[in-house]
């Protein structure tokens, strides 16, 4: 079991086998939750609103995308 060290940063490095094995690349969000006296670490699944290139959007609805996208990325870096 590979083992990481806390920084004063509070921060940890994800050890190279892990990463390669679930995938995990510089920029992507985790989802971290306790569960008991466990910290569980995994890939977020987060849904970004798409855009349909097929259809001309209004100023409005570009702004509320992207409002929406800024608060569902917000809520994983709580």
């Amino acid at each position: 079991m590979p083992i990481t060290k806390v920084t004063r940063n509070y921060q940890i490095t994800i050890p190279a086998e892990i990463r390669k094995a679930l995938g995990i690349r510089e920029g992507e969000y985790l989802a971290v939750e306790v569960r008991g006296d466990e910290i569980v670490i995994r890939k977020a699944e987060m849904e970004w609103p798409s855009i349909d290139l097929g259809r001309d959007f209004t100023p409005e609805e570009i702004e509320e995308n992207a409002e929406k996208m800024l608060r569902e990325a917000s809520r994983w870096e709580e």
